[in-house]
């Protein structure tokens, strides 16, 4: 089947498949352990001072620096309006990995604000749902940071997803035989609306977008219940929500205001609307000149077809350039209905066209 799928694809757009070279490594996080505590299990697969470097890193190349100054005091003083568990998890990242509390803080508000990515909603002829994301990052340092977190709960699995070290929210998760989700950056938010973010969560008590997954994991019931929690929740900024259900039907692309949803694109497959792609523009608006990745992906998967669309082709999709581009951090393939078969892969160096 993915040799078929390959051959399809050769045929029809010009292929130029990438090869990521190593899966992240996994950390159990234990919702039951105090919220100071629960991160203690990074550090025995990270060294402290690097992920204390790494997040400077990252500071100093996504927050200006006026921002950094003017925010770091205020940060502190407003760090009770941080709600349970992310203040105590925040709190003890900082003393157990080294840093400040206001630079952890702003570290994972940096995150919120620079998320290029590709995702990809699909149904089966069988009706089985596949969920497929890019995250892209122009941090290069995340490849070294990038981990799988296992949330238990009573020593179960409560959810899972994949982050980088020293982050509290999940772009990316799945919970087990309910649904998967994954977020892209809208792209009418821009960097210089940082500061909207952070006054919109800390003064309006309007949640981080990778905190309402991880939440939405947690509490959601079904399909149904994390696209209304995900739909109208109020959030700090614009976003896509790409959410795939176990049932055939079950998936959509959630486009985000702040206060509410802008639109709701659900499959359709009994029109032909078989697979949904999110990039990070409204997808009934035509995306900037310079951005192919929407093209190419809608291509590929028009190339491999309702009848061979399964993890491992929609993972080819989402290896081909520009889908898979020089930014690309991680692809993650995903399916509710088959929960042992969440996968991730790091791209060390991106995905750079050759040909």
């Amino acid at each position: 089947m993915m040799a078929r799928s390959a051959v399809l694809l050769l045929g029809l757009v010009p292929v130029v498949l990438c090869q990521a070279e190593f899966a992240p490594p996994t950390v159990n996080v234990s919702l039951d352990e105090d919220p100071e505590v629960r991160w203690m299990p990074l550090l025995k697969v990270f060294d402290a001072d690097f992920l204390k470097k790494a997040g400077a890193e990252v500071i100093d190349t996504t927050v200006p620096k006026w921002v950094h100054q003017a925010v770091a005091p205020i940060v502190v003083a407003l760090e009770k309006y941080v709600p349970q568990p992310y203040a105590g998890e925040i709190r003890g990242m900082a003393s157990n990995f080294g840093g400040s509390l206001s630079d952890i803080i702003i570290l994972n508000f940096a995150y919120e604000i620079s998320a290029f990515c590709t995702s990809i909603v699909a149904q089966d002829k069988n009706g089985h749902v596949y969920h497929g994301r890019n995250l892209d990052y122009p941090h290069p340092v995340l490849t070294n940071l990038t981990v799988n977190v296992i949330f238990l709960k009573n020593g179960e699995v409560a959810y899972r997803g994949t982050s980088f070290a020293g982050y509290v929210g999940l772009w990316t998760g799945q919970s087990p035989n309910k649904f998967t989700v994954s977020g892209d950056q809208r792209g009418s938010e821009h960097l210089w609306n940082w500061w909207k973010n952070v006054v919109s969560a800390f003064l309006f008590h309007r949640s981080p977008v990778s905190w309402l997954v991880r939440e939405t994991l947690e509490e959601a019931q079904n399909f149904q219940d994390a696209v209304m929690r995900l739909s109208k929740i109020p959030i700090i900024t614009g976003v896509y929500y790409i959410v795939g259900g176990v049932r055939a039907g079950e998936g959509v692309v959630i486009t985000r205001d702040r206060k509410g949803p802008a639109d709701i694109w659900p499959l359709d497959p009994v029109n032909g609307g078989w697979y949904r792609v999110e990039t990070n523009f409204d997808h009934w608006l035509p995306p900037p000149a310079r951005d192919h990745r929407r093209e190419a992906a809608n291509e590929a998967l028009n190339a491999t077809g309702q009848d061979h669309i399964n993890m491992n082709t929609l993972f080819q999709v989402l290896s081909l350039y520009p889908v898979c581009n020089g930014i690309t951090v991680y692809t993650t393939t995903m399916s509710a209905a088959a929960p042992e078969k969440y996968n991730t892969l790091v791209w060390s160096q991106g995905c750079i066209r050759t040909d």
